[in-house]
């Protein structure tokens, strides 16, 4: 077995490793998120044990030069987002020259279109909606190309956004919301008690509202239907749910298409800062202890498992460099750096104001009023934020699996997550960076509401849900 190739053996073929079943952990009947952690899986010092052989014993030139590049020079998707930062970073900062690579970065319109791009061949990889990869494995899509991720690119970063002002009613429905406040008209209402307003509003109003999404399969879907649903409404009866691509949210709002959406940034900045919307509530919200999902998995850098048998060497090269500009982009002082350089024409080609809000963690809900600091808005690198976690991809799949009025066995789910998430190649490109990496592939969700020590020298980040009771 080649310690440095963990495609030399199929994923979930050792013994060793984890299986994520019914009899390890148990799930919230909402999310499908898991209430405990299963045991360890295979690391790669112990496939490298095998052969007598340590990551210590084998610099990261030998190791690299044991998986040379099939491919140099690549063709990498991205939409117009803030949260597409490592793979600009990586670009603008020559990381992807550092390990070999000759990278174009591609722009692209809609999920859909990375999606069909990268099963036919058209892109190399590209930034994905993380629950995209787990519905679009053979027999799931009408591609048949299976998709893998080994590297998450990024943590949180969505928000839900109503109209404000004469633009769909005649107040506007962030003013009829009438929402309480404390000591300021600043003050941002709490998650459940606005989405129990919105109800109010519903009950009484002739039109029904419509509200967009940017994939039918997103954790901006799940996070508006949770929060629909934490305040009583209905999201496939009370409302109208549509998909919109990101960059046309702001447009369709401004002229009343739509009363609403959940999107990531910087659109929601865009409609605030234009006085066409209001920011209720985001992805990541501190606000007596209620928020949709703290630190919720967002994007993904994915490939198709064909592409990837074929450019392992590649593909691990990809790894790295994107890895290095999300630490790149953990240092406060190279957020400012990261601004100009995403707002330029070939990548965002938006005015800086958009853009440092979010990425600078100091967010605007509402345009008459000053941001508000919050350090985890966007996480790129902090809290261990690329490891695809198998137990947050089996929640995803399960809320996905609901939408589509789907079930399958507890042992389905694992063995199609577990062939998708692959945390063994984020193993093996973080052993050669020498960045620490979990040692479990699964962890609970909703237990906690600030970091913590998940195993030594592992801190994660919250991971409170929100919850209507």
């Amino acid at each position: 077995m080649n310690p440095s190739d963990p495609d030399s053996s199929e994923p979930g073929s050792s013994k060793q490793e984890s299986s994520i079943t019914s009899s390890s952990i148990t799930s919230s009947s909402k999310t499908g998120c898991p209430e405990h952690s299963p045991s360890k899986a295979e690391l790669p010092e112990q496939r490298m044990s095998e052969q007598g052989l340590s990551r210590q014993s084998i610099s990261r030139q030998a190791q690299l030069d044991q998986n040379p590049p099939e491919k140099i020079h690549l063709d990498i998707g991205f939409m117009r987002l803030t949260d597409s930062a490592p793979l600009i970073i990586a670009q603008e900062q020559h990381f992807f020259e550092r390990f070999g690579l000759q990278v174009k970065l591609c722009r692209e319109v809609s999920w859909a279109n990375i999606r069909d791009k990268v099963a036919i061949g058209a892109l190399d990889a590209a930034q994905m909606l993380a629950p995209i990869p787990l519905l679009s494995t053979p027999g799931q899509q009408a591609n048949n190309n299976a998709f893998i991720t080994g590297l998450m690119l990024s943590l949180n970063g969505n928000a839900i956004t109503l109209a404000t002002g004469t633009i769909t009613l005649a107040t506007g429905i962030c003013e009829q919301l009438d929402l309480p406040t404390d000591d300021s008209p600043c003050d941002r209402p709490e998650p459940i008690l606005a989405a129990q307003r919105l109800k109010q509003l519903i009950s009484v109003q002739p039109k029904q509202l419509t509200l967009a999404t940017v994939y039918p399969h997103s954790m901006h879907t799940f996070q508006l239907r949770h929060w629909l649903e934490s305040g009583g409404i209905c999201p496939d009866k009370d409302v109208q749910i549509i998909v919109l691509p990101p960059e046309q949210m702001v447009e369709n709002l401004a002229r009343g298409a739509i009363d609403g959406f959940c999107v990531g940034e910087p659109w929601n900045t865009a409609a605030v800062q234009a006085g066409i919307g209001c920011t209720l509530v985001s992805g990541y919200q501190i606000w007596n202890n209620a928020q949709i999902w703290n630190n919720a998995p967002e994007k993904a850098l994915v490939v198709s498992e064909h592409w990837h048998r074929q450019h392992p060497g590649s593909h691990l090269r990809l790894r790295m460099a994107v890895m290095e500009a999300a630490a790149w982009l953990s240092e406060p002082q190279n957020r400012l750096a990261a601004t100009d350089i995403l707002a330029s024409k070939e990548y965002l080609d938006l005015p800086e104001h958009l853009i440092k809000p979010a990425l600078l963690g100091n967010f605007q809900y509402s345009k008459q009023c000053e941001p508000v600091s919050n350090p985890d808005f966007i996480v790129f690198h902090r809290y261990h934020a690329g490891f695809p976690w198998r137990s947050r991809g089996e929640c995803l799949l399960r809320q996905s699996y609901a939408l589509l009025d789907k079930t399958a066995e507890d042992n389905e789910i694992s063995t199609l997550v577990k062939n998708v998430y692959r945390t063994d190649l984020y193993r093996q490109a973080a052993s050669l960076l020498d960045y620490a990496y979990p040692n479990q592939d699964a962890k609970s969700e909703g237990h906690h509401s600030s970091a913590y020590t998940f195993e030594e020298g592992i801190e994660l980040g919250a991971d409170l849900i929100l919850s209507a009771e």
